[in-house]
């Protein structure tokens, strides 16, 4: 790699952000990491180039680029927009990536106090699952200039495998918010298939089949359900809690932009549902079990598969 990214700053080791910075740490780039759960800076000791931060502004301290990867706005507004935050401690010419899925109009805040910092600024939020990211296959959504996409793109491939320049800075935000839409959409539709079918007492497997035979077959019923809830395993790789916080996103945007969305906003009532009925921090395949349960219907299960 470069000399540009000798020194790096990571901020926010959650179930995206870690392994995504420990892809980058394997392959030689030089990080000063931090969360506030300490714990998940713990696995960086083992490289002699990463350091634990004590906060984002020291993670930042000298660094060529920055990395933020937070659950929303609140928190990014708070580590990088804050006066005495991540931009205004990172040194001229640097550069900052956020990969958070934010607002819009946090988007250009964040990129116009860049500019004004004499900082470049790159929104890249993350596409596919948290087991992608495991195996440093994530996909990248990105906003930025020419020059500053040609630059952070080694960090972007030590992280993924697919990286789409989307336009200027602005344009990774907006395409993230439309990729989400579609994404949890089709999950709760795929939840009501899945208790329906259930009712009907259809057998799964068939029934999955001929889907998928049909134009109505979807990658989050394909990807997604069938290798997660169906199989009986509801940990997060996504949240329920994150999904209803991107469709609040969604539906916010679109309202600033007057574009009306009734399916998103059903939606995201069968997502607050979901949450009050305490599935806020299972995986957002596992609205299937929540459907079938207020169906008062069995929940869908696949065969386990064998060896």
């Amino acid at each position: 790699m470069g000399e540009t990214y000798k020194a790096g700053a990571f901020v926010g080791l959650g179930r995206m952000g870690q392994p995504m910075a420990l892809n980058m740490a394997r392959k030689g780039f030089d990080l000063a990491v931090f969360d506030t759960n300490a714990a998940a800076m713990q696995p960086f000791t083992e490289f002699n180039g990463c350091r634990q931060a004590t906060s984002p502004s020291d993670a930042a301290q000298g660094a060529s680029i920055a990395i933020t990867c937070l659950p929303g706005p609140n928190e990014l507004s708070a580590v990088a927009l804050a006066d005495g935050g991540i931009i205004d401690t990172l040194p001229q010419g640097s550069v900052y990536v956020d990969l958070s899925t934010i607002t819009p109009e946090l988007t250009d805040a964040l990129a116009a106090k860049a500019a004004a910092r004499g900082v470049g600024f790159v929104d890249a939020p993350i596409g596919r699952l948290a087991s992608h990211a495991d195996k440093g296959e994530s996909l990248f959504m990105v906003g930025a200039s020419d020059a500053d996409f040609a630059r952070v793109k080694p960090a972007l491939e030590a992280m993924g495998t697919t990286i789409h320049h989307c336009g200027p800075p602005g344009a990774g935000t907006r395409t993230k918010l439309i990729n989400n839409t579609l994404a949890v959409v089709s999950c709760t539709m795929n939840a009501e298939v899945m208790a329906l079918t259930q009712a009907f007492g259809l057998d799964l497997t068939t029934t999955l089949a001929v889907i998928h035979g049909t134009s109505a077959t979807n990658g989050q019923l394909k990807l997604n359900l069938e290798k997660k809830t169906l199989l009986g395993d509801t940990e997060p790789g996504f949240a329920i809690d994150l999904a209803a916080k991107d469709l609040a996103l969604i539906l916010a945007a679109a309202g600033s932009a007057t574009v009306s969305m009734p399916i998103a906003a059903a939606a995201r009532e069968t997502v607050s549902l979901a949450r009050a009925g305490g599935y806020g921090r299972k995986d957002f395949s596992a609205l299937a079990d929540f459907v079938c349960e207020v169906n008062g219907v069995d929940k869908a299960r696949l065969p386990k598969p064998t060896d």
